[in-house]
């Protein structure tokens, strides 16, 4: 049932393009694995090795720690309607922070969005597609403005100092880059 692939094909691009949801795995090389649920107008795929996706403010920040400490990354899709389907990515990330030389160029991919925080960029290196048939059937209703409105009240100062409060450290204590590079 399972298939795997090099890159993606245009079948697979459209389906990924289709989600409403998808979700990232990420972990350090000790400690906690993390996998996080995305939403909103986040992610690109960019060509048929490579998804770019827009992380905004949450309250923790996992993924950017992981991925400096050793790019790994899996993208995870599922199909709640329509015909069963789940789409894994596996690769190599990298994470782009604001105060990044490259930030502006990868973050004009997107519609701005209030609290922004990195553009994780994915080299996919595995793509691997299996049946989904025990997946639910789901009715999506719409997206949440909930994050957006949030972050939009907090404005720049008060999303840096939420940052500075909640997104510097891992749940391990592994340095996310949130506000500063660290070596």
């Amino acid at each position: 049932m399972a298939q795997r692939f090099d890159t993606l094909n245009e079948r697979q691009t459209r389906f990924i393009c289709e989600q409403k949801i998808f979700f990232v795995s990420t972990a350090p090389e000790a400690g906690h694995v993390n996998l996080s649920p995305k939403g909103m107008d986040s992610l690109r795929v960019l060509d048929d090795s490579t998804v770019a996706w827009l992380n905004v403010t949450g309250s923790g920040n996992e993924t950017a720690a992981h991925v400096q400490e050793n790019g790994r990354m899996t993208l995870m899709f599922c199909a709640f309607e329509g015909n069963p389907l789940i789409l894994r990515l596996y690769g190599t990330a990298t994470v782009y922070h604001q105060h990044d030389a490259e930030w502006a160029q990868w973050y004009g991919k997107f519609e701005p969005i209030p609290g922004a925080r990195q553009v994780f960029v994915l080299n996919v290196e595995i793509v691997q597609t299996s049946c989904g048939m025990a997946v639910p059937l789901f009715d999506y209703q719409g997206e949440r403005d909930l994050l957006r409105d949030w972050a939009a009240k907090k404005g720049e100062e008060g999303i840096r100092a939420y940052w500075a409060e909640k997104n510097q450290v891992t749940l391990d204590g592994k340095p996310t880059g949130v506000l500063c590079k660290h070596s």
